[in-house]
């Protein structure tokens, strides 16, 4: 069995309401040194060792990300 993480952004020239709000709540928190934030999503999947890496991507493309709008990395983590 191994851990694969996979991360899911929104592609740099997307809109990141979500980010933003954190950027405000952080000013008004008294942190204003914070000038970006974009929000993601963290998958963590236990798979076997017969899962590919092309398997995994195929998994990140077509269910965990919206590929329109978002970016995805795949990450085996030991």
């Amino acid at each position: 069995m191994a851990r694969v993480v996979v991360d899911v952004m929104p592609k740099a020239e997307i809109l990141d309401p979500q980010g933003q709000a954190i950027v405000g709540a952080l000013s008004r928190l008294g942190h204003p040194g914070v000038s970006e934030v974009r929000q993601g999503k963290r998958f963590e999947l236990e798979v076997d060792d017969t899962v590919s890496d092309d398997e995994l991507a195929t998994i990140a493309e077509s269910l965990l990300a919206n590929t329109v709008i978002e970016d995805w990395k795949v990450t085996r983590v030991q």
